[in-house]
């Protein structure tokens, strides 16, 4: 399935999960959106661990929960609850399958042999994928 984050769904195609909290995109899938980076290819720099659409979504949710809390404040807080759990599952995909394509990006590097101008090119890039990476993570 097509991706523009980490793992998350392109805007034009919600997935079920989105739709009705039960299955999950295809973690290994990278973003193909006109004019973008190709199939395989990483995310610019700084891109959103969810989709705008997703993040959207989640944000539409939670008002909604926030604005029932007057008739019934348990079951809001309850529902918020489940709600960060998904949400922190899903980011825990989008990254999950983020290291998978780094991974497979830098361990064929050795296969061309210690040195090469390609394999150390390519182990750069990877070591700065990396480090965008936790550097997004760290600063949530």
């Amino acid at each position: 399935m097509p991706e523009d984050g980490l793992g998350v769904p392109s805007s034009g195609e919600a997935s079920t999960r989105e739709a009705h909290g039960s299955e999950s995109p295809d973690p290994d899938a990278w973003p193909t959106a006109p004019g973008g980076p190709a199939a395989g290819a990483a995310p610019a720099a700084g891109a959103p661990l969810l989709s705008h659409d997703e993040t959207d979504r989640w944000e539409r949710r939670m008002q909604e929960l926030a604005a029932g809390f007057a008739a019934e404040p348990r079951r809001a807080v309850e529902a918020a609850d489940r709600a960060l759990e998904e949400i922190v599952g899903r980011c825990d995909e989008a990254v999950a399958g983020r290291r998978r394509t780094l991974r497979r990006s830098w361990e064929a590097c050795g296969d061309r042999g210690p040195g090469t101008q390609t394999g150390t090119e390519q182990l750069r890039l990877a070591l700065r994928d990396y480090q965008e990476l936790a550097d997004r993570l760290l600063h949530l």
